[in-house]
């Protein structure tokens, strides 16, 4: 058993304010299918590591930024269990090939309850997910490179009635393509059981290229899959600081108080934080989190500028942030520094180049052709004129070089 993955499942558990089981215990899942060759799976089915959990996240209302609610889903479990192999699907030869390199690698489960009721709401809790593991360090989370997968399951049904036949939307590696999977499959439920049609108990994939979930396999035939205690694991134990024995040696025991004391801040936490230090909005501070590696390149900014953090924000998100979105890049991959863009803003607030001026100076910047802001700023002769006199004669000589226009211009 890989310590380090129990460590992560507990610092995990914690900060989902889970209850930690001292005592959790490993089953055998069996099931024969091509991703497994074992024929069976590791898993934590009868006593996981962590239960009884809540995360709070936040999401717009109607796109408004300043309008925004907090809701929070309950984490029924989180278990420790292996990862399969992954399949992948030749349409052009007709063949599924099986890479197996992550079979049996360690894998943390999270299991939600159903208290989400779209794809925007499922999206938002996945997001504020992905950035306390980041935080915790116990995943890089980076979904398209698979470290942060996601099943949805999708029922409907009318108020007061029980749950309707759900379906599994399986292995979505995008917050976007989940938020589109989950919609598209409640409307596909609804329009199927309005014209009279049923809801299988199936699992289906996302097709990102169509918009559309596609099915792959059904659940209607239950399947058994034989679970028994793991003969080759003993039970996991773990201990608190009143638990522990005196004369345990700590490299090999885990203990639970330890790893609570060690928590860095999490993003609730550092927004907090933001909204106080700096004094932004919350719905800022939302968004930079929110964008990988956007708070720092703030506060960076903020330490290197005379403008203050307020007007700071709105160059960076009405700004630098729509570039990086035109491009589909994180500002860690930014042909505008930090350090770029705090000479820019000093520039401004010095009132050496108007806002206008330092637009145009950012477009320039952004070509990352390793100018300086006062390099561009001097190419392109976008100097605010300071000399009262300098202005009156630059004025004086447009009047005497426009005569007929001012002879029209002069009353009489």
């Amino acid at each position: 058993l890989n310590r380090r993955c129990v460590e992560a499942a507990v610092m995990t558990g914690l900060a989902l304010n889970c209850s930690i089981n001292k005592k959790s215990l490993f089953d055998r899942k069996h099931y024969f299918y091509a991703d497994l060759p074992a024929g069976y799976q590791i898993t934590q089915q009868r006593v996981p590591i962590a239960v009884n959990g809540s995360l709070s996240y936040s999401l717009c209302i109607g796109n408004k930024m300043s309008q925004m609610v907090t809701k929070t889903v309950r984490i029924k479990q989180i278990q420790l269990e292996q990862d399969s192999g992954k399949s992948l699907h030749d349409d052009t030869r007709s063949q599924i090939l099986v890479d197996l390199n992550r079979a049996g690698v360690g894998l943390m489960e999270v299991v939600m309850e159903p208290d989400m009721c779209c794809g925007e709401e499922a999206a938002a809790a996945v997001r504020e997910l992905q950035l306390i593991l980041q935080t915790l360090g116990s995943s890089q989370a980076v979904m398209a490179e698979g470290q942060l997968r996601v099943d949805a399951n999708v029922s409907v049904h009318h108020p007061g009635e029980p749950y309707g036949v759900r379906t599994e939307v399986k292995n979505i590696n995008s917050i976007r393509f989940l938020a589109k999977a989950i919609d598209y499959e409640i409307q596909r439920q609804i329009d199927e059981l309005e014209n009279g049609g049923t809801i299988l108990n199936e699992t289906r994939a996302f097709d990102s290229k169509l918009g559309c979930t596609v099915p792959m396999r059904d659940k209607e035939g239950k399947q058994d899959y034989r679970f028994m205690p793991e003969p080759n694991l003993p039970p996991l134990i773990l201990y608190d600081a009143k638990s522990l024995p005196a004369n345990m040696n700590h490299q090999q025991v885990i203990n639970i108080d330890w790893i609570r004391e060690r928590l860095p801040d999490l993003p609730s936490v550092k927004r907090e934080k933001l909204v106080e230090q700096y004094g932004i909005l919350p719905e800022h501070s939302f968004t930079l989190l929110n964008e990988d590696g956007l708070a720092d390149f703030f506060e960076s900014v903020v330490k290197q500028t005379q403008m203050k953090p307020k007007k700071v924000i709105g160059w960076i998100l009405n700004d630098l942030l729509s570039y990086l979105k035109q491009h589909s890049l994180t500002v860690k991959k930014s042909p505008v520094s930090s350090f770029l863009l705090a000479d820019l803003l000093n520039l401004l607030e010095k009132k050496k180049i108007s806002s206008t001026a330092a637009k145009q100076v950012l477009a320039e910047l952004w070509k990352g052709e390793g100018k300086t802001p006062l390099e561009i700023v001097k190419e392109q002769k976008l100097e605010l004129l300071q000399d009262q006199k300098e202005l009156e004669q630059i004025c004086q000589a447009v009047i005497d070089g426009q005569e007929n226009e001012v002879i029209m211009m002069v009353p009489g």
